[in-house]
């Protein structure tokens, strides 16, 4: 069951193609719809989705246990998701959800484990034939446990190159068949891979590096907000600097300085956001990834002088 479009790896190769091969039957839905979902989940052993799907499945009264209990797994990809949604999701429908990475260059890179803890926050594992380390995006050299840095990835399931495109094709795909991913990440002590953005997300302020994902997980968890974006933008006396777009759970209404007490107490200065502004929604793209270079454009010139 899924509601996918095609021309996305999570659609064809993930949610299609795989049906195709094993020989079972698809369930297609033109869009995501919520009566539609409910009615077909009777039907269905498995739902593919993105991270929004998850949410609204939860805004509704209708997903239960019962509801689910033809299903055997639920799986989210494309976008981040939430741990609050994942731990959600598992006391109401009684799944854990079971988050992967992948990406268009290289297929599927790493997976929770169908049997074994699917860990909130994580891609799991590289699987069988994958090799992946995390690297330092300034010299290539692997960092260690817990640091942070960039995903490469080597095996069969990479591309060989762009399409006429040979100068993007040797910027990204290293001679010994690596390819750089561009995401952020660390790995810890046992193993699972943490998401923590993307390279051209990182903020650099006054010198310092900032990770966009450690202020939205602490913002996410505050009462009243549903979810968050980090982005930078351009500052006068710090090149660029931390703004966090917040959104509000339904019904509920955001305590701006309450917030900025808990981000005081938590995290250190230079990562402390110059703004929080709520919006109604955050932009997304057909796959329910946010579209931050949307949020830069429309709020660039926040800090002008002019």
């Amino acid at each position: 069951l899924h509601a996918l479009p095609v021309f996305h790896t999570h659609g064809l190769f993930v949610a299609t193609n795989i049906m195709l091969l094993a020989g079972g039957a698809m369930i297609f839905l033109p869009k995501f719809d919520l009566d539609a979902i409910f009615a077909h989940l009777p039907r269905a052993t498995s739902m593919m989705g993105v991270p929004t799907f998850y949410t609204r499945l939860l805004s509704d009264a209708r997903l239960t246990k019962e509801a689910c209990a033809h299903i055997r797994l639920f799986v989210s990809g494309s976008a981040p998701l939430l741990n609050e949604t994942h731990v959600q999701f598992q006391e109401r429908a009684g799944h854990a959800i079971l988050e992967r990475y992948g990406m268009t260059e290289t297929n599927m890179n790493t997976s929770n484990p169908y049997d074994g803890e699917r860990r909130p926050g994580t891609v799991g594992f590289p699987l069988a034939d994958v090799e992946l380390k995390i690297t330092d995006p300034q010299t290539g050299h692997p960092v260690g446990d817990g640091e942070i840095g960039q995903i490469e990835v080597r095996g069969a399931n990479v591309f060989q190159g762009y399409w006429k495109m040979p100068e993007k094709t040797r910027e990204e795909l290293r001679e010994d068949g690596f390819f750089i991913t561009g995401d952020l990440a660390r790995r810890d002590k046992d193993g699972y891979i943490h998401i923590v953005g993307r390279n051209k997300d990182l903020i650099i302020s006054g010198g310092y590096n900032i990770y966009p994902k450690e202020i939205e997980t602490l913002l996410d968890e505050q009462e009243g907000v549903e979810e968050s974006a980090v982005v930078g933008l351009p500052h006068p006396d710090f090149g660029e600097t931390p703004v966090a777009f917040l959104v509000s759970k339904s019904g509920a209404q955001i305590n701006q300085s309450e917030i900025e007490k808990v981000i005081a107490d938590h995290l250190a200065r230079f990562k402390h956001p110059k703004r929080l502004i709520v919006l109604e929604e955050l932009p997304r793209n057909t796959m329910g990834k946010v579209q931050k270079n949307l949020l830069r454009e429309q709020y660039n010139k926040l800090f002008s002088k002019a």
